[in-house]
C-alpha cells in the first residue's frame, strides 16, 4: 500500500493553501474538474418523490425509487472518473434539533440523528451497489455489524480505488449538523469541493418560494452567506470552508444530470468561495 502512504506524505508535508489547493487538482480525469468531491445529500431528499411537487412530496421514511434515482446520478456522476464520497442526513427519520424543541434532551436526540444517517447510507450502499459500483459506509459511531469505522487514511485507499465512500454518523459527536460534518469530512479527506444538493437552484437572497422577485446568486463569497445569515448550509460549515478554502456548489437535486454537470464544470447553480471569481 505504498501508494496511499505517498498519497499522506504529499498531503501532510502540505502546510500552505496553494499546496492544498494543488493536491485538489485534479491530473488523472481532465474531463472532470475536481478529483474527488465531497456530495452533501439531505435525508429529505430520499423521502421526496421528484416527479411530485415539493408541497405534496411525503418528507419522511424511505422511498426506494428516489434512492435508486439518486444512485443513478451518483453512478453517472462517478463513471467520469471523479473520486465521490457522500454525506447524508437524516431529517427524512430523525431531526436532532426538531426533537429537542419538542422536549427531548438535545444529546440523545442528535445520537439518535446520527443513527437514521447510518440507516439512509446503508440504503444508498445498496442502490449504488446494484448499479454495480462498489460503496462502503464509513461511520463515525462504531456500528461494526453495519459498517466500517471511519478511518481516514482508509478512506482515502478507498476512493483511490474507485469506491464510493458513504460517511455515516456525522462527526460522532452531538451539537454539529450534517453540514458541518461534511465540511469535516472535505478537508479531511482532501476534497476539491463540497456539492451541496438541495431542493432549490442555488442561494437567493430571499426564500424564493415565498418571493417571487428573489435573486439568485450565480457565485457569492463566504463571507456574505456568513454576514447576510444565508442559511442553506450552518454557519460552522461555511466558517470551516472558508478556513481551509474549500468551494461550496449549492445546486438542485431534482435537476436529472445535474451531479454529473457540477463535477464536469458546468456553471450550475451557486459557487461559494473565499473570492468573487473562480
Amino acid at each position: 500500500m505504498s501508494d496511499s502512504s505517498d498519497h499522506q506524505a504529499v498531503a501532510s508535508s502540505s502546510g500552505t493553501a496553494a499546496a492544498s489547493a494543488a493536491s485538489r487538482v485534479n491530473a488523472s480525469a481532465p474531463n472532470v474538474r475536481w478529483n474527488r468531491v465531497l456530495l452533501k445529500l439531505s435525508g429529505e431528499a430520499f423521502a421526496v418523490d421528484h416527479t411530485s411537487s415539493p408541497t405534496d412530496a411525503p418528507r419522511a421514511g424511505l422511498n426506494y425509487a428516489t434512492i435508486r434515482s439518486i444512485a443513478t446520478e451518483i453512478v453517472a456522476a462517478h463513471a467520469t472518473g471523479v473520486e465521490i464520497a457522500v454525506v447524508i442526513g437524516a431529517g427524512n427519520i430523525v431531526r436532532g434539533e426538531r426533537a429537542a424543541e419538542a422536549g427531548m434532551e438535545r444529546a440523545a436526540a442528535d445520537y439518535m440523528g446520527m443513527l437514521g444517517t447510518v440507516i439512509n447510507s446503508m440504503a444508498l450502499q445498496d442502490a449504488l451497489e446494484k448499479q454495480g459500483v462498489p460503496t462502503r459506509v464509513m461511520s463515525a459511531l462504531n456500528m461494526s455489524e453495519v459498517a466500517e469505522p471511519f478511518i481516514r487514511r482508509r478512506a482515502i485507499r478507498h476512493l483511490e480505488k474507485g469506491r464510493i465512500v458513504v460517511l455515516a454518523g456525522g462527526t460522532g459527536n452531538p451539537f454539529f449538523t450534517t453540514d458541518s460534518a461534511a465540511a469535516l469530512r472535505a478537508n479531511e479527506l482532501l476534497a476539491g469541493a463540497v456539492l451541496k444538493a438541495t431542493n432549490v437552484d442555488g442561494i437567493y437572497d430571499r426564500d424564493p418560494r415565498k418571493f417571487s422577485d428573489a435573486k439568485r446568486f450565480t457565485q457569492i463569497t463566504f463571507d456574505t452567506c456568513i454576514s447576510n445569515n444565508l442559511r442553506v448550509m450552518d454557519q460552522t460549515a461555511f466558517t470551516f470552508c472558508r478556513e481551509y478554502d474549500i468551494p461550496i456548489v449549492v445546486f438542485d437535486i431534482a435537476q436529472p444530470g445535474n451531479i454529473r454537470r457540477v463535477v464536469a464544470g458546468e456553471h450550475i447553480g451557486t459557487l461559494v468561495s473565499s473570492a468573487t471569481g473562480d
